[in-house]
């Protein structure tokens, strides 16, 4: 026998994103939802979804703060923080409107994640061109009880696909067709871990939250939430704008 594996102390402190989001895949089979929108259940690491959870604050602080977009006159009640473009109810805007800071960057690891999620649901093979790197992403905090209507992601100028990951409390997710807001959809429940690709024939489909559902956070990220009081469900999308500065 070999020595043991090593393993790092609680006190320890956590590897860097580097490291945490490196380009391994996790060998998680992927289901397909409706054609072109696929779902890996248990994605992301309990460590991976805490270390998101530990620096929200950091990118909420800003330089484009966490913030609740105004749409059709009423605002948001999930609060959003941007990277690479700041969204706005008229589309993406190169500086946030209110304040005309320049927001953060898309950095290296969530380029890796999309990539990597683009593989683990069959959209690119691990030994291909990765194709265009993430340029916008969307940080969304849905506190206890709040929910997000029927919407598509329709202000991309690409058809490259849309990545996104579930952190902390369950929820209900909404995924409906590219013509209507109403059915036919098909509700999924998403763990905190979870993957959601979609593209091609779902790219422009409808999609909504209607429930978050408290108290579901696997026991170390609801014990991380806890202490940084950040309760329910955190939300990570990737997209690719075709758009240029």
């Amino acid at each position: 026998m070999g020595p043991p594996t090593p393993t790092r102390r609680t006190t320890d402190p956590p590897p860097p994103p580097d490291v945490l989001f490196g380009d391994e895949l996790l060998p998680r089979p992927a289901q397909e939802v409706s054609p072109g929108c696929h779902w890996v259940p248990g994605w992301l690491t309990a460590e991976q979804q805490c270390w998101l959870v530990r620096h929200h604050a950091d990118w909420a602080a800003g330089p484009v703060p966490a913030h609740a977009p105004e749409v059709h006159g009423g605002r948001m009640r999930v609060t959003m923080v941007p990277f690479g473009w700041v969204w706005t109810a008229r589309g993406y805007a190169a500086l946030d409107p209110a304040s005309g800071a320049v927001p953060l960057p898309v950095p290296a690891w969530m380029t890796r994640l999309y990539h990597r999620a683009l593989v683990a649901t069959g959209w690119r093979r691990a030994d291909e061109d990765p194709g265009p790197a993430p340029d916008a992403a969307l940080l969304n905090h849905y506190a206890p009880g709040t929910s997000m209507g029927m919407h598509r992601d329709a202000d991309e100028r690409t058809e490259d696909p849309v990545v996104s990951l579930s952190v902390g409390d369950a929820c209900t997710f909404r995924f409906g067709n590219t013509t209507t807001r109403t059915r036919p959809w098909t509700d999924l429940r998403l763990e905190g871990g979870d993957l959601v690709v979609f593209g091609g024939a779902a790219r422009r489909a409808f999609h909504g939250v209607p429930a978050v559902h408290g108290g579901t956070a696997p026991g170390p990220v609801a014990a991380e939430q806890e202490r940084v009081g950040l309760p329910g469900r955190l939300n990570l999308t990737l997209r690719v704008t075709g758009m240029q500065r």
